[in-house]
């Protein structure tokens, strides 16, 4: 028994110091090559999937509402842009929940720099677009 308290109280005082040293601190991005493989601009650029994270949690952090997924995602001259899919209100039944895309754009570093609702749907409805127009 006393053996299992002085191990939890370690480890309880080794998080708390973790988790203050944590707070203060933000590591800068770094390189993802190893040392001696060349040099590259793009070795700076965030990862795709890192991007496509950070935008969500972003536009979510702002607007508050649940982005559930991107529709679209593309590397712009400018930086990212993508659509995601947002939860606006939630209904029952679930497919009269009301969604919405959102177009996201994002600076070259994945910093979301501006958004727009560009439709507004149910959950349960199709596209009633066709291709090509009427």
């Amino acid at each position: 028994m006393v053996n299992t308290k002085s191990t939890s109280q370690s480890r309880t005082s080794h998080d708390s110091q973790d988790s203050s040293t944590s707070e203060h601190v933000r590591e800068p991005r770094t390189s993802r090559r190893q040392e001696g493989e060349g040099d590259s601009v793009a070795d700076d650029r965030p990862r795709p999937m890192e991007v496509l994270r950070d935008a969500l949690a972003q536009l979510a952090e702002l607007t508050g509402m649940t982005a559930e997924s991107a529709s679209s995602f593309a590397q712009t001259e400018d930086g990212w842009s993508l659509d995601v899919e947002v939860l606006e209100l939630e209904r029952v039944p679930e497919t009269m929940s009301l969604m919405a895309t959102y177009q996201v754009e994002l600076d070259p570093e994945g910093q979301l720099t501006g958004y727009r609702r560009v439709r507004r749907y149910e959950r349960g409805r199709a596209d009633t677009h066709r291709a090509g127009g009427r």
